[in-house]
């Protein structure tokens, strides 16, 4: 509960900060809000994994960019960090969900084939077979 409050309280703090920025429109300062969503859900989904790792940290830069950006009053510099921060914090789950779908391809083709050599493998007379003289 308390993580699902400070999840939601980091935007709307961001928002409160960007509100007080003059000379930024209030596109531009939504535009940063946003990325900085899509970092936030681009850290979870990634969690501890190595997959998307650097991308995740150049969203994490560029979203600094932008919110350094809007301090200073440039809107087209925070505007295009915040677009590349939201665009890197994408790739990052991507890279992350390919590379788990790739895992899950290569222990699918793993068991196949180990289901193929079993299935080649000659059987042993059962008891439901009938044995002939040279079994016994």
């Amino acid at each position: 509960m308390n993580s699902l409050i400070t999840r939601a309280a980091g935007p709307l703090m961001l928002a409160g900060l960007l509100a007080g920025c003059s000379g930024v429109s209030d596109l531009t300062k939504e535009h940063v809000a946003r990325s900085e969503t899509s970092v936030q859900q681009a850290q979870q989904t990634l969690g501890n994994s190595e997959q998307g790792a650097v991308e995740l940290q150049h969203a994490k830069e560029n979203l600094d960019a932008a919110r350094k950006a809007i301090k200073d009053g440039n809107e087209k510099s925070a505007d295009r960090y915040a677009q590349m921060a939201q665009l890197d914090a994408e790739l990052a789950v991507s890279k992350s969900q390919s590379a788990a779908a790739r895992k899950a391809a290569d222990e699918l083709l793993a068991s196949i084939k180990t289901l193929r050599q079993e299935a080649e493998r000659p059987t042993a007379p059962t008891d439901a077979q009938p044995r002939t003289t040279d079994d016994r």
